[in-house]
């Protein structure tokens, strides 16, 4: 399995913070990774950084080396681009105030899609993929505000689709819904595995062990440990990692 993500000697200071220590890490294409570790330990740092979110913040610094693919992100790449190449859903769902179908349309046609058929295609490939497609044809004209909090976690993940990344970055998808959406979504990464690469962030120690392939343990900015799910969970190598995963401590 080739590596989608290389990472190597990362660190990344917001103003004198050094939020993340020589972060060096493989993520591998047509997997799960969990990223795990306490509040605060650079989890959801590190994932902005995969698609330069954190270029939006002021003091903000990164040295070493990330590469998509082989490319270099911090060299040259568009941005627009790599962010059409690796989508991001977030933490509480943030469906735009528009329609259901201008929702999923918004990216395409600002990457120059304009014909209807074409993005009446794309809008329900993206909402059938997301599996909320059957929930969701009878009312695509009407707002997405109005859908309950894991119809639009599902509708912001059919959003990311819509651009036919190769890469879904998930910072803790689904901490703000039920355990019924919560299934949901989790079925629905392990399905998206086969055409995508996933990368999650989740404080639920549960969800990392039963969807993601590999699991990579974060702690005060630095990656103390990351394998197999399984070898983490049940033979961590790192005292640390044993007592986070246990429930010691975090």
């Amino acid at each position: 399995m080739s590596n989608t993500f290389t990472v190597k000697d990362m660190n990344l200071w917001y103003g004198d913070f050094h939020a993340l220590k020589d972060v060096s890490l493989d993520i591998p294409g047509g997997q799960i990774t969990a990223l795990i570790g306490p509040s605060g330990c650079g989890k959801s740092t590190f994932l902005r950084s995969l698609n330069r979110m954190n270029d939006l913040v002021q003091g903000c610094r990164i040295t070493g080396d990330i590469r998509l693919c082989g490319e270099d992100i911090y060299g040259g790449m568009d941005v627009n681009l790599l962010r059409k190449r690796v989508g991001m859903v977030f933490q509480k769902p943030n469906p735009f105030p528009m329609s259901v179908y201008d929702n999923i349309a918004y990216g395409p046609r600002t990457h120059g899609i304009r014909k209807r058929a074409q993005l009446d295609e794309i809008v329900e490939r993206s909402l059938r993929d997301a599996a909320i497609w059957d929930e969701v044809k009878d009312r695509l004209n009407r707002s997405a505000l109005g859908l309950s909090g894991g119809q639009q976690q599902r509708l912001c993940i059919a959003r990311a689709l819509a651009a036919q990344p190769e890469v879904i970055l998930m910072d803790e998808p689904t901490s703000a819904l039920d355990p019924i959406s919560t299934g949901r979504i989790e079925d629905l990464a392990l399905d998206l595995k086969n055409d995508y690469t996933i990368v999650m962030v989740t404080h639920n120690m549960q969800q990392a062990a039963r969807i993601s392939d590999r699991t990579v343990f974060f702690l005060l900015g630095e990656v103390i440990e990351s394998g197999e799910t399984e070898q983490i969970f049940s033979l961590p190598k790192d005292s640390r990692t044993e007592a986070y995963v246990t429930g010691r401590f975090g």
